[in-house]
């Protein structure tokens, strides 16, 4: 299938952005690989101390016959449900290694912070730059440098964007991903959505609340709607560092061992395939394929930051733009909450990531000639996971959608666009995702209402001061403000407004990722307010159009007006809050230093 247009466009555009940054990028990756083993290379008193603890035959294995020691890098707490099931990976692993000859060792464990617990507390002002301290941990662990290959064990919102960076700066090693899996279904995302808007009615009460969100958060494995860790999932198996197939089997299936157990065999290799080093797996069009996959399958906004950043660890420039471009023609294969009521587990019947990539393959929408992990490359991806009665791992076909409510092949897509638009005007550049919001509401134009947080505006909101056409604007909450803190609260109140039949949006230099659902939202605002940026002009009743499908965001006011008013500064007051307490005093280099979002809100550049 040919390549389309536009695809071949974005990547070409990339590749010429990218050029200077990437060759120095394979330059060190190249000198790197010319370097010996680590036992030949590495003095005697660092070989001794990085094998001390190894069981004999094991020693014996990587000192003596130069066998290949895999370093293990494990996002594991009990703490998240997603990676409580990666406690004994390492065991097995292990295991396995020494049946092939070969030897595994914990590298280091990396921090994992649940957006869920922290939701509306200042520990989630932490939460985005998690992902760098994680790249951190992740370049500690691998630091050692006595690896052959890595394995890194990690599933949710910042912990794989983390991983992925810090496994770049070892782009000579082959490295595979090894996820857990989503939790088996509970309470439905639906009825879950209604309690709580229930309960910012007060229409129910904390135990009502309390039994609603338990039955949806209910055992071991990632949340079950289509936000950041499952479209983390999506996007590895499109770039092909996953198993095929692994991304959503439930923890405690039968297959879920043995999908482990090949992931030591895959970055080890065999005697016809050996598992290409990743920073040359991670090239313009694998990114580009994951940014396809992301629309195709309308995932989580935080990855217009998370990947913005990966992409510059492997040497690649990409931007909002080029997200938009692909948007416009990439058609929507897929709804699950919040863009339809499916949830993963759904998703994963109806067709899972097997049946989306290869009709974004058959379609032209992907790079079909692309490293991966697997010696079938980026076809291989199309194959859905079984355990025989062996034992043994086969792969199906994947065959037409068993379900055209949630997957549905690219010759009758939901839509012919990914739902993403880049918003362009005089209060900056944003982005929102329209596949949930209703059509009737992809233009809004209503006067404003502005805060300097969500506590302000649910305040608001409770002294019944918000019920009317209304837009939102919630400031000081970019990376150098406070950490760029996930709004998800915020998305009850807006709903029930929207219910009662008024015309809201928010816009907002914070993050709502895919909670923002039905409600429009203007996010990710750049420049942000606290760095300068247009939204540190408005004022309460300057009337704000956002009109998503001409890809605007306005103040209806005179340019001259416009330009000739005060920049705010954020209260100082604020500013000093947003840096004390629950750990918040170790980021102030980070949030001094983190780029706009739309330059992947890196701490490290």
């Amino acid at each position: 299938m040919k390549l389309h247009d536009t695809v071949a466009l974005v990547t070409e555009r990339i590749i010429r952005r990218s050029l200077s940054t990437r060759d120095a990028y394979l330059a060190r990756l190249e000198a790197a690989l010319q370097r010996p083993p680590a036992a030949q290379r590495l003095g005697c008193a660092n070989v001794a101390h990085a094998f001390a603890a190894l069981p004999g035959n094991d020693k014996l294995r990587v000192v003596a016959e130069k066998a290949p020691n895999i370093g293990i890098v494990t996002a594991y707490n009990d703490m998240l449900s997603a990676h409580a099931p990666f406690q004994h990976y390492p065991d097995l692993i292990k295991a396995e290694a020494r049946k092939h000859g070969a030897t595994a060792q914990v590298a280091g464990g990396v921090p994992a912070m649940c957006d869920g617990v922290t939701q509306g507390t200042p520990g989630m002002e932490l939460s985005l730059f998690s992902r760098d301290v994680i790249a951190m941990a992740t370049a500690v662990s691998l630091s050692h440098d006595v690896f052959a290959g890595a394995l890194m064990l990690g599933v949710c919102d910042k912990i794989v964007p983390g991983l992925l960076i810090g496994a770049l700066q070892f782009g000579h090693l082959p490295t595979v991903f090894v996820p857990a899996g989503p939790m088996t279904s509970g309470l439905s995302n639906n009825e879950k959505s209604k309690v709580r808007e229930r309960a910012a009615q007060g229409l129910v009460g904390r135990t009502e609340l309390l039994a609603a969100e338990s039955a949806a958060y209910h055992g071991a494995g990632t949340c079950t709607f289509y936000g950041t860790a499952n479209s983390n999932q999506m996007l590895l198996e499109t770039m092909g560092l996953h198993v095929p197939g692994t991304a959503f089997i439930n923890p405690g299936a039968v297959v879920r061992d043995e999908l482990t157990r090949e992931a030591l065999r895959t970055v080890l290799g065999g005697a016809d395939f050996t598992c290409p080093p990743i920073g040359r797996v991670v090239d313009e069009r694998c990114i580009v394929n994951a940014m396809v996959a992301l629309l195709a399958t309308g995932g989580s906004t935080n990855h217009l930051i998370h990947w913005v950043a990966v992409a510059r660890a492997a040497g690649i420039v990409i931007d909002w733009d080029d997200f938009s471009a692909l948007s416009d023609k990439v058609p929507l294969l897929s709804r699950v909450y919040p863009n339809g009521s499916a949830d993963v587990n759904q998703f994963q019947a109806a067709g899972g990531p097997g049946f989306i990539i290869r009709e974004l393959l058959d379609g032209g929408f992907m790079h079909a000639d692309v490293l991966t992990n697997r010696p079938g490359g980026l076809r291989e991806y199309t194959g859905i996971p079984r355990a025989a009665e062996d034992g043994r791992l086969h792969w199906d076909t994947a065959a037409a959608s068993q379900d055209e409510s949630v997957v549905r092949p690219a010759s009758s897509p939901f839509s012919a666009s990914g739902g993403l638009k880049l918003l362009r005007g005089n209060l900056g550049r944003s982005v929102i995702k329209i596949s949930a919001v209703p059509d009737d509401r992809h233009v809004i134009e209503a006067p404003c209402r502005v805060f300097d947080s969500q506590d302000a505006l649910h305040q608001a909101f409770a002294a019944d001061e918000l019920n009317r056409d209304l837009i939102c604007v919630v400031r000081w909450q970019g990376p150098q403000a406070n950490g760029m803190p996930e709004l998800h609260k915020l998305t009850p109140p807006l709903a029930v407004l929207q219910g009662k039949g008024y015309r809201v949006a928010l816009v907002t230099d914070g993050r709502m990722s895919g909670a923002s659902g039905k409600v429009p939202a203007a996010i990710h605002v750049s420049p942000e307010a606290a760095a300068g940026g247009p939204l540190a002009r408005v004022r309460d009743g300057d009337v704000i159009r956002l009109n998503a499908p001409a890809g605007t965001l306005q103040v209806l006011l005179p340019q001259a007006e416009w330009a000739a008013r005060d920049v705010v500064p954020m209260p100082e007051e604020l500013r000093q809050a947003n840096g004390l307490g629950m750990g918040r005093e170790l980021f102030a280099s980070m949030r001094r230093n983190a780029l706009s979002a739309e330059e992947g809100a890196c701490s490290w550049l």
